[in-house]
């Protein structure tokens, strides 16, 4: 397999026809409550076109075998279609097929960086930088290490817009500091970090850094060598991808010097009861049977969002955001959270005197499918004084009409409650 990848290319041409494209998307169609679905939750999980849901059908029917195990046909082929998604998906990002660790998402990515790179490394007396709005995945990890090698994490606070406050973050990189950890978007305030120059700014103080991609990758380019970052994590589901996939990007020195994270097949070269030799990487992080069918279907889930071009994507949804926040913000009483000036398309809100859970249930009742909790970002939400807000968040494949909806919902539901 040639492991070169080149650039992406920028994408040209006329939109897409927004409603066609809705219709690659079967449960957009169906009804909830009796009533047609309005799904408002694309920031918790994407759905899947049907090209998707056909690629992971036709693993099952007419090639299922283990791959890297097998010289039979099956195998052959299996093996083929999942190495094919890896470099589908290292083009995507702008990387090397050779340092894409294949996972089931970026909890697990997030994981191995923490516990391959960071506990080996780190002692007493280092810091771990981590931004107020990240999600539990970008925090929890950092605090299992820190406790069990005396570091300590440090917070990297937010302006009341829910920007980062890069002059507080540069101030927070001390020579303390050995790893950073930002979101490259956040999934409660939409906030799209500046990453680039975050870690441009890491780089020249020598800091590690991490970003949690889950949030962009679905919805904007992402040219992560562009970036600059050392580690690079994405999540598959939330991409228009099967759940269970994810991939971990990390410079190659990174990878050669990280011990595995798990020890079984495929992971190795040669074992004996005097020792291990261990796969090079990215095969060393991949023990055991990996998510055969549903990398395949990433793989086409790449294709798809390529098709569509990423620019477009962007484009859409920047529209679909500007109407609904001018709808939101004639709501009486309605209080959204997160308004930078770079935004994706995830409003967190809260309605006064209605509670997020109650609102939610009442939505869901109308046939709106959005979050209420949360959102895995507590330390986030303790900033804000609240204990739980309403998450709505839209993908290219929705429509002016779903939000005009959403708002008579949402004032019916608002007179219910009131």
């Amino acid at each position: 397999m040639n492991l070169s990848t080149p650039r992406p290319q920028a994408d040209t041409g006329a939109a897409p026809d927004w409603d066609r494209v809705r219709q690659d998307f079967p449960l957009l169609m169906r009804e909830v409550h009796g009533k047609p679905l309005v799904y408002f939750d694309n920031a918790n999980t994407g759905q899947k076109p049907v090209q998707v849901i056909g690629a992971v059908d036709e693993f099952y029917r007419r090639y299922n075998a283990n791959v890297s195990r097998a010289v039979h046909a099956l195998g052959t082929e299996a093996t083929d279609a999942y190495e094919g998604a890896r470099t589908k998906l290292a083009r995507f990002l702008n990387v090397r097929a050779s340092e894409l660790v294949l996972c089931s998402g970026t909890t697990f990515a997030l994981n191995l960086v923490a516990y391959s790179w960071a506990l080996p490394r780190l002692k007493a007396g280092d810091v771990i930088l981590v931004s107020r709005m990240e999600h539990h995945a970008n925090i929890v990890p950092w605090q299992l290490v820190a406790e069990r090698t005396g570091a300590s994490v440090r917070v990297a606070e937010i302006s009341p817009d829910g920007s980062l406050d890069l002059d507080a973050l540069r101030r927070a990189m001390t020579a303390e500091v050995k790893l950073l950890a930002v979101a490259h978007v956040s999934n409660v305030l939409g906030t799209v970090n500046p990453v680039r120059e975050i870690c441009r700014e890491a780089r020249k103080r020598g800091i590690i850094t991490v970003v949690d991609g889950s949030q962009a990758v679905p919805h904007r380019k992402v040219d992560v060598a562009a970036i600059g970052c050392d580690f690079y994590a994405i999540t598959g589901h939330k991409m228009c991808g099967p759940t269970g996939t994810g991939a971990l990007w990390a410079r190659r020195e990174h990878l050669d010097a990280m011990p595995p994270f798990l020890g079984g097949g495929e992971m190795i070269k040669e074992v004996s009861f005097e020792g291990t030799v261990f796969n090079e990487a990215p095969h060393k992080f991949e023990a055991g049977t990996p998510n055969i069918a549903g990398f395949i279907g990433l793989g086409v889930a790449v294709d798809y969002l390529e098709s569509l071009g990423l620019a477009h994507v962007e484009a859409r949804e920047a529209e679909l955001l500007a109407h609904f926040t001018e709808e939101l913000q004639k709501i009486d009483g309605l209080r959204i959270f997160g308004t930078a000036p770079d935004k994706a398309a995830v409003v967190s809100f809260l309605v006064e005197g209605a509670h997020a859970h109650d609102l939610a249930t009442l939505l869901d009742l109308e046939g709106v499918a959005i979050r209420s909790g949360q959102h895995c970002a507590h330390p986030l939400l303790q900033y804000y004084g609240v204990a739980a807000t309403c998450r709505a968040s839209l993908a290219f494949y929705n429509t002016h009409e779903e939000i005009e909806r959403f708002i008579v919902a949402l004032n019916k539901v608002r007179k219910l409650l009131g």
